[in-house]
């Protein structure tokens, strides 16, 4: 069976002569990109060069909640007109040859916070996790594609709401112990009003933003990883190197 330290080898294979060395992994919401992060960046920073691993989120290139109101993009949030692409690929680009600043997402406040944003100097290999990148993001000044690698998590759309759902819910009791969380406001929901808020939200926002963008990232993909549903990696499809 296809595991972990297969997708590393696959990574090592395409190592540019370059720093940094750019991975971008993305999928549908829930699906477990963050933790398919923290784990390439554990292996990666056992191989023989010792290379130094960052990890930095798209969502921090959300626009924060003030802006998606004004904007008329609240229930949008996550889909592509959301995000400050520009920002981005800004720092997609300065990260090449300086230090650069990465904003940071809460989502205990479910937003943008000022307070996590991190100024990385250009690591040997930098992870980026997260939505909003199921586009071509173009390449730098050089011609090198600004994503160097692009792994696509895959999943059946009911695995990926059982995922989701049990990660709401679990935001939700969580804020019993935190006042200042945004998921406070739903204290007063039993678990029947917890489930159908998460099918709601599944329904007529993850769902569709899966369908109609976030999916479009498995053709562009270098790699796809196919989950089953207990999370484990089912199948690793490697493709021939692809600008992205």
């Amino acid at each position: 069976m296809a595991n972990l330290q297969d997708i590393g080898a696959l990574l090592r294979d395409r190592l540019p002569a370059d720093r940094p060395y750019v991975v971008a992994i993305t999928g549908g919401v829930a699906v477990g990109k963050s933790v398919l992060a923290a784990q390439l960046a554990n292996d990666i920073a056992a191989w023989a060069e010792r290379p130094s691993v960052a990890i930095v989120g798209t969502d921090g290139f959300l626009f924060d909640n003030a802006t998606l109101e004004a904007r008329g993009l609240g229930p949008r949030k996550g889909f592509p007109e959301s995000y400050d692409v520009e920002g981005f690929r800004a720092a997609l680009t300065t990260i090449r040859t300086g230090p650069t600043s990465f904003p940071g997402y809460s989502h205990a406040t479910y937003n943008v916070e000022p307070a996590l944003t991190r100024t990385l100097s250009p690591p040997d290999v930098l992870v980026v996790e997260g939505l909003g990148l199921h586009v071509d993001h173009g390449a730098d000044a050089s011609g090198r594609p600004l994503i160097d690698v692009l792994i696509y998590l895959d999943a059946e759309p009911d695995h990926l709401e059982a995922w989701f759902t049990a990660r709401l819910i679990g935001l939700m009791i969580a804020a019993r112990d935190d006042p200042t969380s945004f998921y406070a406001r739903f204290l007063d929901f039993d678990d029947a009003g917890r489930r159908a808020f998460a099918k709601m939200v599944w329904t007529r926002i993850n769902l569709p933003n899966l369908t109609e963008h976030i999916s479009a990232a498995r053709d562009l993909a270098d790699i796809v990883v196919r989950k089953g549903a207990d999370h484990a990696i089912e199948a690793i499809e490697a493709r021939q190197p692809a600008s992205h």
